[in-house]
């Protein structure tokens, strides 16, 4: 092989493993799979994966990719040892992803590489993926609200071949912990429970007999038994009933006034963060003022499925999520549509001891 040749290789192969990046920040999946010969490979033994062949490649690609919120993938030149028609090598990785559910990353990995001259130009005969260095933690930027590329390393196969994860799914343990502990550092008191069940009991030794009490509008509150527990049976000096028994028309005043200042408000919220935040939404905002701080005491009543990395991710969860939900109920309810026209962010409690998140390690609500 003369010089020119050589150099002329190492170009191409540069170039393809170039493409194998473009493709999958561009999420071209068939075009990713073109770069591999007929019965390439690409393996991720830490996980473990093996794709064989294109088709597997592609789909396994394509049935993965709609689990990103955001993936971006950076190659860095390696090694290239030419030995005629064919070459191995090395090329660095860096990578940065979130999941729609939540989940985050920072990955430096090499590929180690084997290539194979065909009629067409060098391909792939294997990709072979070696985690160097992972960091889950959150990650500080944001990404654009629409879902981006996906890649092929590790951080693809997280979750297997489940389908697509959404903002419905629990957050895991870990996420949950990671969550508690924030919002304890923030001044809130947090707390792990199994279940809604937990929640009805826990309540019921947080807010003393003979309280006044004021519940949110909360599908969480409703399914768990809570709100029956807390309008119902007398145990209780509940705002809400007084609210309904008020004619709306003539006692406005008297309304705002009762709904602003209760001894106790529990409610839940659109979102939690990672971070150490509660995102309330509302409509109307008649419940935001006790939750902010007209109430002396607030309990949050918050379903796994809830926590989300950061503040712009509890965002689009509000929007993408919650809204539609609330809306089709406020249509089947009330006949009108609702509408996300006030939100209130808790970043902190200033007054230790005022707030309370009972996180669940189940899903309820939305």
């Amino acid at each position: 092989m003369n010089d020119f040749q050589a150099i002329a290789d190492r170009v191409e192969i540069e170039a393809l493993r170039g493409e194998f990046t473009d493709a999958a920040m561009m999420r071209d999946r068939p075009r990713l799979a073109s770069l591999f010969t007929p019965d390439g490979a690409l393996r991720i033994p830490a996980i473990p994966v093996e794709q064989i062949g294109r088709e597997e490649i592609r789909a396994g690609g394509e049935r993965l990719q709609s689990q990103w919120d955001f993936f971006v993938q950076t190659t860095h030149p390696g090694t290239i040892l030419l030995d005629g028609d064919t070459a191995t090598g090395r090329a660095y990785i860096q990578e940065l992803a979130r999941t729609l559910d939540g989940r985050q990353l920072l990955n430096y990995a090499v590929y180690h590489d084997r290539y194979r001259r065909t009629e067409e130009s060098w391909k792939f005969a294997e990709r072979v993926y070696e985690v160097r260095y992972l960091d889950t933690s959150p990650l500080a930027g944001t990404a654009p609200h629409s879902a981006q590329g996906s890649g092929t390393g590790p951080a693809d196969v997280t979750a297997g071949t489940a389908p697509a994860a959404s903002f419905a799914d629990p957050a895991s343990a870990e996420r949950l912990e990671r969550a508690a502990a924030a919002l304890r550092a923030n001044g809130f008191a947090a707390e792990i429970l199994d279940d809604a069940a937990a929640a009805r009991a826990r309540v019921r030794d947080l807010v003393p007999e003979g309280a006044g009490v004021l519940t949110g509008a909360s599908e969480t509150l409703r399914l768990s038994g809570i709100d029956e527990d807390l309008n119902g049976g007398g145990r209780y000096d509940a705002v809400r009933p007084r609210v309904l028994a008020v004619d709306r028309a003539t006692g406005a005043d008297e309304i705002r006034r009762l709904v602003a200042c209760p001894d106790y408000v529990v409610n839940s919220v659109a979102a939690v963060t990672e971070t150490g935040s509660l995102v309330l939404a509302s409509g109307s905002g008649s419940q935001l003022p006790a939750n902010a701080g007209g109430a002396a005491h607030a309990v949050w009543i918050v379903g796994a499925q809830k926590v989300v990395p950061d503040l712009g991710t509890a965002l689009r969860r509000v929007e993408e999520h919650a809204l539609p939900l609330e809306n089709a109920r406020a249509q089947a309810v009330y006949g009108k549509p609702s509408a996300v026209n006030r939100l209130l962010v808790l970043n902190a409690e200033p007054h230790p001891g005022r707030g309370t998140v009972l996180l669940l390690r189940e899903a309820i609500g939305y």
